[in-house]
């Protein structure tokens, strides 16, 4: 799972970066990088930690999430200040707003507005995305003169009848309802609005586990928002785990800004996790909710996939209750699944396979 973090300038999302990924790029005020920053966060789940406890195996592999830091977006540069090429890989974009006061730090805007700021991002993504539609309907009807193929005369329906006149409406595409051809059509394109947004609202420290609604932000379909403190979370993500506890407690938080973010990404994305356990490695896989059980023996090897014959199925907690397989078969709550079963949220299996 890949996401961008984007942002206009000074809004703390390279500060963010740095937290989510234990990174150490620079964040001052006088930094201004124009280069696009990638790390790696380890997703913590307490139910595969415990399975690692029990286990103890000689391999411990978490899921993990990757971040691509984008360059500041610049107010009415929108096509040309962002990164495209980077950001046709992420599976959604996390717009970090500026929430907080800082005399040090000037705003691009002159002041502080959240509000403000979520709508001119968008204007800014929906820009880029109606320069690109724009010429790509130009090349098609440059094409119609050796005439179109059935495939590029609906691709130029779709784009000429409903994306543009969207784009036009200033709508975001993540909001326009689509049939299962045209969003396979649509994401061959990888337009910025049609990608999934999570907002995440760098506040004060005085206000780290303030409600979004208190900002003043109306959160749209297929985006979902939370609120950070990004310097003070930083400081406190350097500080050993025991300590950590009572420094989020003092703001008013039960969790780091790692664990709230990797939750609203995994609840925008519809991703769950299932996990496979023995002495050797214990491991989390991440998977599309819904996906089969043959699916998801695909994400491990695609020859498990191919000779699927049936999954043994048993809830986390059960396994952690009883303590071992053999008990959780013998209690009946390890079951034999086909590849028709919908994997569930937490499932720990072990598919049999023949190639």
């Amino acid at each position: 799972m890949q996401l961008g973090i984007l942002g206009l300038p000074k809004s703390g999302k390279t500060t963010l970066f740095n937290t989510l990924t234990a990174s150490h790029q620079a964040t001052d005020k006088f930094a201004s990088s124009g280069q696009t920053n990638m790390g790696t966060a380890q997703v913590r789940d307490t139910r595969l930690e415990q399975l690692r406890d029990l286990f103890k195996p000689k391999r411990y592999v978490p899921a993990t999430v990757q971040y691509l830091d984008i360059p500041g977006l610049k107010r009415g540069e929108g096509a040309e200040s962002v990164d495209l090429t980077k950001l046709k890989t992420v599976d959604a974009l996390v717009h970090v707003v500026r929430a907080f006061d800082d005399p040090d730090i000037l705003h691009p805007e002159g002041s502080v507005d959240p509000a403000r700021d979520v709508v001119n991002f968008d204007l800014e993504l929906i820009l880029a995305d109606h320069d690109l539609v724009e010429r790509r309907l130009d090349r098609l009807e440059k094409a119609t003169k050796r005439g179109l193929n059935p495939e590029e005369v609906r691709e130029r329906a779709l784009l000429a009848d409903i994306i543009l006149p969207a784009l036009e409406a200033e709508k975001p595409l993540r909001e326009v309802e689509l049939d299962a051809d045209d969003e396979r059509r649509l994401r061959g394109f990888q337009l910025l609005s049609a990608k999934p947004m999570l907002l995440v609202i760098n506040a004060g420290e005085d206000r780290a586990a303030a409600d979004v609604e208190s900002f003043g932000i109306e959160v749209r379909p297929a985006v979902q928002a939370l609120v950070v403190s990004a310097p003070i979370e930083q400081e406190i993500s350097q500080l050993p785990p025991d300590e950590q506890k009572d420094f989020l407690a003092d703001l008013g938080l039960t969790e780091p800004s790692l664990d709230r973010v990797t939750r609203a990404s995994y609840d925008l994305l519809g991703v769950i996790s299932f996990f496979t356990v023995g002495e050797d490695e214990v491991r989390a896989w991440t998977i599309r909710r819904g996906t089969p059980a043959r699916g998801a023996a695909g994400t491990i090897h695609s020859d498990i996939e191919r000779g699927f014959i049936k999954a043994e199925v048993v809830r986390w907690d059960d396994l952690l209750r009883l303590k071992t397989l053999a008990a959780c078969r013998e209690a009946a709550l390890l079951r034999l699944e086909g590849k028709e079963y919908v994997m569930q949220d937490g499932d720990v299996t072990n598919f049999r396979f023949n190639v």
